[in-house]
């Protein structure tokens, strides 16, 4: 049986797989699950109800998608702080600061308009493990909690959620960003009121693009996934750097002055030497997952950081970071986490921080970046083949194993299966792109071979 859950929550094609009755057997099975503990105890004894905060980004399925999450909730005896649009790293953080039980975030991230997705955010702000989504996924078909009377919970408006947000930031970055001109790519995404503000709040020169969110342009042509506009906008207005988010904001990619990327690796590493330069990187260790470039492993370990592998999702890299107390981790697409801040990927605040080391340094963001060679880096889908297969493919094995031998200390080979869907992801560096995408396409075949239909 397919797990309901993937690597960052429950995502589909909104009002088909994700439907209203979905999200509403979803929240009533999270009421169960996720209003067990102390706390929850607690206010229970003092005769108050559970809390969950609630929030979504602008697409238009999330307003009948939170309807019915919210009725799921409070039919089961959840009270409800509704705090609209705002982005997933600011729901993960009200969690905690309003002292709520966990919370509910609806966004597919930087997944197109038509799809949409659920996580849950438990006591703390802290993504759920997987064994705690196992467990709601296995009370969709159990009793529900059913109260009457004054025991079903209530719907409010959380009405300083933003506010409450944008004061948390400000405190959290070092310095102020005067004399830097910054074009901000909101993807008409749950950023476009927060981001802009705060920059200009810092002192930045603020131009925005990507900051009209319709319910349908969401991540269409602009955002982190599509960096192109930002380049064009940085040139065109001689902007000093420009920053793009996702639709929810988890995420923060760059662009230098001449419209050059910068991805998630080299930002980790230039906040990770920031970090070390000022004592705060805990044990000199930045957290990365498996699909962090060579070029980032070698430009830390040249400048005495260690950095410690996970899977893929930047639960995994809080996870780790929470069990050995570092400070600072992340994802090559821009999901960074700080410890000392926040509990999930924070693009808002990645973004900030990365324009305050430009004015801390009087650095250009290409200086900054040029700390880290980013090694040729090819991504291959193999689509439709048996995934599960994988792992005890001899074939495949052997295939890796010759290519990892002709790569030497010069490149690496990543196979995995996707979490989300029916493919086989091929990753290849090499010290130049001819050979990535030589050795990936290869590999690709062999998966294909092996692993496909027409194999099976």
């Amino acid at each position: 049986m397919t797990r309901l859950f993937g690597t960052d929550g429950v995502r589909g094609l909104a009002n088909r797989e994700l439907t209203a009755a979905l999200a509403l057997g979803l929240a009533q099975a999270s009421a169960v699950v996720l209003t067990r503990g102390h706390h929850a105890d607690a206010r229970r004894a003092e005769g108050r109800r559970p809390v969950a905060v609630l929030a979504r980004d602008p697409r238009i399925s999330g307003e009948f998608l939170a309807a019915a999450v919210a009725a799921g909730l409070a039919s089961s005896g959840v009270d409800v702080l509704d705090a609209g649009v705002i982005p997933t790293p600011a729901a993960a953080f009200l969690v905690a600061d309003s002292g709520a039980d966990f919370g509910v975030m609806i966004s597919a991230s930087h997944n197109p308009a038509p799809d949409n997705g659920i996580k849950f955010f438990a006591f703390g702000g802290a993504k759920l493990p997987d064994e705690v989504e196992d467990r709601i996924e296995a009370t969709m078909d159990a009793p529900r909690l059913m109260p009457v009377g004054g025991d079903v919970g209530r719907i409010r408006r959380f009405a300083d959620a933003e506010d409450r947000y944008v004061v948390h930031l400000l405190g959290a970055v070092r310095g102020r960003l005067d004399g830097i001109h910054v074009v901000l790519d909101c993807a008409h995404g749950a950023a476009a009121g927060v981001s802009p503000e705060v920059f200009h709040d810092l002192g930045a020169r603020v131009t925005v693009i990507g900051a009209d969110p319709d319910g349908v342009n969401i991540n269409d042509g602009v955002g982190s996934t599509h960096l192109g506009q930002l380049a064009e906008a940085v040139v065109k207005h001689g902007a000093d750097v420009g920053i793009a988010h996702d639709g929810d904001a988890d995420r923060c990619l760059a662009v230098d002055a001449q419209g050059t990327i910068v991805d998630g690796d080299q930002i980790m590493a230039i906040l990770a030497l920031a970090l070390k330069e000022r004592g705060g990187l805990k044990d000199d260790t930045l957290v990365a997952t498996v699909m962090s470039n060579l070029g980032l492993r070698r430009a830390m370990s040249d400048n005495g950081i260690r950095v410690v592998e996970t899977g893929v999702g930047d639960r995994y890299v809080l996870e780790e970071m929470n069990e050995h107390g570092f400070s600072l981790g992340g994802e090559q697409s821009g999901h960074i986490i700080f410890a000392e801040h926040a509990t999930t990927g924070d693009g808002v605040l990645t973004g900030l921080s990365l324009v305050a080391e430009m004015a801390r340094t009087g650095k250009s963001l290409a200086e900054l970046a040029s700390v880290m060679t980013v090694f040729p880096q090819i991504l291959v889908n193999v689509r439709d083949v048996d995934r599960s297969a994988l792992g005890g493919d001899e074939v495949i094995a052997a295939a890796v194993a010759a290519a990892e031998e002709s790569l030497g200390d010069s490149g690496r080979v990543l196979l995995r299966p996707s979490g989300t869907e029916q493919l086989v992801r091929v990753m290849v560096e090499a010290a130049s792109q001819d050979d990535a995408d030589r050795i990936a396409h290869s590999l690709a075949e062999v998966v294909r071979e092996r692993l496909g239909t027409a194999a099976a």
